[in-house]
């Protein structure tokens, strides 16, 4: 317990710190995420304060975070637009798959999975954010512009035709479910058609107005309406919280500018912009679980969202890990990935049951914390309860802060959480690929490909495409070193190892060496059948070395036996040196080993083989 509290200074500045810096970025991803300001603070608070109690990264500090808030964004825009767009109707269903993400990133940490999220390929990851930063720019343009489709008059009535046939169409289904609809008689549909009030229809096209501006197409789509309509006082907010965030840094880093930005601008638009639109009130009082959740939801419905809640765990992951290595590389430590997914996912799980947003470890506050003297899990555990605080004291006062002001914090953070080390790597990567005349990397198409579908497209899918991709070309690539470096060369054309080159008897007619560089797997196999014809007829003795050869799967285990049946109907005595104990055990379980190849055949040494083929001349 002493040591628990010896640095609880630093850790008390350290949270304060970080939670005073949480602060704007909870609110704004909260807004951003569709579900409030208030999403996004109950995500900070209760994932802040239980990820660091139990997870594995002693200085971490966890909330919303830029990727998480985009997915979350996403699939909460999804489920709404499935209900109805109704946030209400919409909201067990969303929390109920944060809980489950949670669930399973809790799931990855006891399966001690946690070590292998490393392998995700540099490329899919730098696509990926680099889309992240994206969706966040381009959907902010429109609070920036001070633009709201569903308050454009113009552009709902477009809409309006489209209303009323669902309407119609929910009467229809109301009928025929009540068993009231009858062909040869619609004078039920037409009294209840009577009673579609204006404001119903109005009411529906606004939904349908807010679905179709909603993600990045929607956004473009609408852009040049906002520009016609742009309302200049939150344009001005926007932009004065941008360039305050930017110029602030240049005096000095000890102060947040997110913090100064939040402030400045939202006194300056209490006390001068009488008509700016504040965010949506936050209540006062403690949170108050969801309990909707379990008793308005059956698990049936929740089935769907399994793989949108396993990509929304395995991203949080991704990237509370990344930021538990950098908090390892400031305070010279280790952290523990399994025990750190359990915490963030309770963290994430618990914060869900009360209405947050998901989130992950966040970089910029861990670095934070770390720099102002955290140095334990209590400093985390502190900012959550700063965040608590702040709720509980001062909710009618957040509840002030302009819209737009949020939406400059967000365009600040889409533009710093792209990748731009490897967007400028583009240009000196080695172009592997060739289109017509012209070269690109096989890295960038995939880095490319994942930018674009995720900001296009679908997040979900854009990752695992890219990984696919990724994965094939590293086969690829690992499949033809193998098949170049593995060469059968026989008499004056061969090309013998170091080991091999003063001894005259390998330099025989009658002997052909088989080198096998790298492992022999599906996607290095592609000719390897072919290789019993490259040896000469001379050739009565061949050798194969396994030296480097340390992992062979299925499909290579079956070409090397097709390989050494070709050369048994030639009568060709074959020998093994110095075989691996994966690919040994691989041709026992299968009789390679001692059908094809007798035990004696197989020597762990070259000299000890050359003794005996002389034994046997």
């Amino acid at each position: 317990m002493k040591k628990t509290f010896i640095h609880i200074k630093g850790d008390l500045f350290g949270g304060l710190t970080a939670g005073i810096v949480a602060l704007p970025l909870a609110l704004a991803f909260g807004v951003s995420s569709g579900l409030g300001p208030t999403a996004g603070l109950y995500g900070a608070i209760f994932l802040s304060f239980f990820a660091a109690l139990l997870g594995g990264t002693n200085t971490q500090i966890s909330g919303p975070t830029a990727p998480m808030t985009a997915v979350s964004m996403v699939i909460i825009g999804t489920l709404i637009a499935a209900n109805d767009g109704s946030v209400e109707k919409a909201l067990p269903i969303i929390l109920a798959v944060f809980i489950l993400a949670g669930l399973m990133q809790v799931a990855l940490g006891f399966l001690k999975l946690g070590k292998y999220i490393r392998y995700i390929p540099y490329p899919v990851v730098s696509g990926f954010m680099t889309a992240i930063g994206l969706i966040i720019l381009i959907t902010q343009l429109l609070p920036v512009l001070g633009y709201y489709a569903k308050e454009d008059a113009a552009y709902v009535d477009t809409f309006k035709p489209q209303a009323e046939a669902i309407i119609l169409s929910n009467i229809l289904e109301e009928e025929a479910g009540e068993g009231l609809l009858v062909l040869d008689d619609f004078s039920e549909t037409l009294s209840r058609g009577a009673a579609i009030s204006q404001a119903q229809i109005i009411e529906e096209s606004q939904t349908l107005a807010a679905k179709s501006a909603s993600g990045v197409l929607g956004a473009v789509r609408v852009l040049p309406s906002a520009l016609q309509n742009i309302s200049w006082i939150e344009f001005l907010l926007a932009l004065g919280t941008i360039i305050i965030i930017y110029g602030f840094k240049r005096i000095t880093t000890a102060v947040p500018s997110t913090l100064v930005a939040l402030l400045v601008m939202t006194g300056v638009a209490i006390l001068f912009v009488p008509g700016y639109r504040p965010i949506t009130a936050i209540p006062q009082g403690f949170p108050v679980p969801k309990w909707e959740i379990f008793t308005e939801l059956r698990v049936a419905e929740l089935v769907p969202y399994v793989f949108t809640a396993l990509t929304l765990a395995l991203l949080g992951a991704i990237d509370s890990l990344l930021t538990s290595v950098v908090a390892d590389n400031m305070t010279k430590t280790r952290h523990k990935p399994n025990k750190e997914l359990i915490g963030q996912g309770i963290g994430n799980s618990i914060s869900a049951m009360f209405g947050g947003i998901p989130g992950a470890g966040a970089t910029i506050r861990t670095v934070v914390n770390i720099n102002s003297g955290g140095k334990t899990r209590i400093s985390g555990m502190i900012a959550g309860l700063v965040l608590l605080m702040i709720l509980l004291l001062f909710s009618s006062a957040a509840s002030t802060i302009p819209a737009a002001v949020l939406a400059g914090i967000l365009v600040t953070v889409g533009i710093g959480v792209m990748d731009y080390k490897g967007l400028r790597a583009i240009p000196s990567l080695p172009r592997d690929i060739r289109i017509g005349k012209m070269g690109i990397s096989s890295e960038v198409v995939v880095m490319l490909v994942v930018m674009f579908l995720s900001t296009v497209w679908n997040l979900v899918y854009a990752v695992g495409i890219g990984l696919i991709m990724a994965s094939l070309i590293f086969m690829k690539k690992i499949g033809d070193l193998t098949e170049s470096s593995s060469e059968v060369n026989t008499g004056s054309k061969e090309k013998l190892w170091e080991d091999e080159k003063g001894i005259p008897l390998l330099k025989s007619d009658g002997i052909a060496i088989k080198h096998i560089n790298g492992p022999l797997f599906f996607g290095s196999t592609d000719g390897f059948q072919k290789l019993a014809k490259e040896i000469s007829e001379e050739a009565n003795t061949v050798l194969f070395r396994f030296d480097r050869m340390e992992y062979i799967d299925q499909s290579g285990l079956y070409a090397l036996e097709d390989l050494l049946v070709d050369l048994s109907k030639q009568q060709k005595r074959i020998y093994f040196i110095h075989l691996p104990k994966q690919p040994r055990y691989m041709m026992e379980r299968i009789g390679l080993l001692p059908k094809l190849v007798p035990a004696a055949n197989v020597f762990e040494e070259l000299p000890d083989l050359l003794n005996h083929i002389k034994s046997q001349n």
